[in-house]
């Protein structure tokens, strides 16, 4: 937008923006009014609002620099709209005030134009209009809110905006890197995308399909949606078997790219070493996921409700207190392993690992990446992801059932997703 400047005058652009800008707003207030047939409350809309604009722009430039005329206009414009307001309460019992404020962000668009950059004044627009448009979804948005999502909100901004800053980043223990400043952070980053994906779920991917579920639910716990996958899965038809199955893989294939975000966080020096083992196999599970869906002997719109026995939320305080006592355990079992069992009681560790929660565990090892090797955490990563990956299939097997259509599928197909990972463990050991 700058660039116009230099082959035309900048009082023409600056006021051909405010008249388009104030022209569109009065568009979004017109198309409004045509939805609410018979309204009467409104003070004008398209031709008013860029009105109310040029007016601002000539009263600007007329004295830009002390901004006497502008701001006067100002007041005279919300005298008036305040006499608007006072006479629509009083006849029509009608109290919003969202059109006057918007009036007075029109006519605010002129000094914005002419000192801020084009990103800023096309954001403002953007902002407003989208905000003009979006009062129903905000309605319906709410209705659907549950009593303490409020609450959950203001949890995560205190454990991630006040709990976080204020902790010491020392010691704990001596020779050991295990601070309350990591461990929180740890926590806060991982309940961070805990709480996204459970946003999501919930509120945009609500009716979703049982592949979506499985996705969107990968991110938040590949073993908790794999559970709830598997124990809805008992009242299946045989139609929906391959169905069940693909979202528990597509699920194990976003864990992939969840391990992925963590990493890149954490440890760039990690990311560029274990990322394209990571990316191989998001594509490697999305695939098979994929091939056991093609699989489905008929077409059918299926859909599963997770919320019901996965509502769980993320940033309960007993969770993110697990979660940290299991960083704190792994950090110590990781330096003592390394001391008294050196590099090859780390890779047992790592197996082990895999058979709980293997986020503090790989977390721990990207926050200590001064003290072991950048091979032997790539390894030690791999190994644990494995492991859960195992473990998410013996979770599979089991709640779905001993007599279930699910288990062959599930065994082929984890199985085929296992050994990959084996190949390419043992590929990476022979570089």
């Amino acid at each position: 937008m700058e660039q116009l400047y230099n082959y035309l005058p900048r009082e023409l652009v600056t006021f051909v923006l405010v008249t388009l800008f104030s022209l569109l707003i009065g568009l979004s207030q017109r198309r409004l009014s045509l939805k609410r047939e018979g309204e009467t409350t409104l003070f004008g809309t398209d031709r008013t609002f860029t009105f109310i604009g040029i007016l601002g722009y000539l009263l600007y430039i007329l004295d830009p620099s002390d901004m006497r005329l502008f701001m006067g206009g100002g007041a005279v414009l919300g005298m008036l709209l305040g006499i608007h307001y006072f006479v629509k309460q009083s006849q029509f019992h009608v109290f919003g005030i969202t059109t006057i404020i918007i009036a007075l962000i029109t006519y605010c668009i002129a000094p914005i134009v002419a000192t801020q950059p084009s990103w800023f004044y096309v954001l403002v627009i953007v902002v407003v209009l989208l905000l003009t448009e979006l009062k129903h979804t905000f309605t319906e948005l709410a209705q659907r809110m549950k009593n303490d999502e409020m609450i959950t909100l203001a949890k995560f901004l205190a454990i991630s905006g006040i709990i976080l800053p204020m902790l010491p980043n020392k010691n704990l223990i001596p020779d050991i890197h295990l601070t309350p400043y990591s461990i929180w952070l740890t926590t806060v980053v991982v309940s961070g995308i805990s709480y996204l994906s459970y946003l999501l779920k919930r509120y945009v991917f609500r009716e979703s399909g049982i592949l979506l579920s499985g996705i969107v639910g990968g991110l938040y716990s590949s073993t908790a949606t794999i559970s709830v996958l598997a124990r809805k899965s008992r009242n299946a038809s045989e139609q929906e078997v391959t169905e069940y199955v693909s979202a528990m893989l597509f699920a194990v294939s976003m864990m992939f790219l969840r391990f992925m975000i963590l990493i890149l966080i954490f440890s760039r020096e990690i990311f560029f070493s274990i990322y394209p083992y990571l990316l191989i196999m998001a594509v490697v599970a999305a695939s098979v996921a994929w091939f056991v869906h093609t699989r489905r002997k008929r077409q059918s719109d299926l859909t599963a409700d997770l919320t019901e026995e996965d509502s769980s939320n993320p940033l309960e305080f007993k969770v993110a207190l697990i979660f940290a006592i299991l960083f704190v355990v792994f950090t110590v079992l990781t330096h003592y392993t390394l001391i008294y069992a050196g590099t090859g009681g780390l890779n047992l560790l790592s197996f082990v690992a895999g058979l709980s929660d293997i986020t503090p565990f790989i977390l721990n090892l990207l926050q200590n990446t001064g003290n072991v090797a950048v091979l032997l955490v790539t390894a030690c990563s791999m190994q644990a992801i494995i492991s859960n990956i195992l473990v998410n299939m013996c979770y599979a097997l089991f709640f779905a059932g001993k007599g279930s259509r699910l288990r062959p599928w599930i065994l082929g197909s984890f199985g085929v997703v296992v050994i990959i990972n084996f190949v390419l463990l043992l590929f990476f050991y022979l570089l």
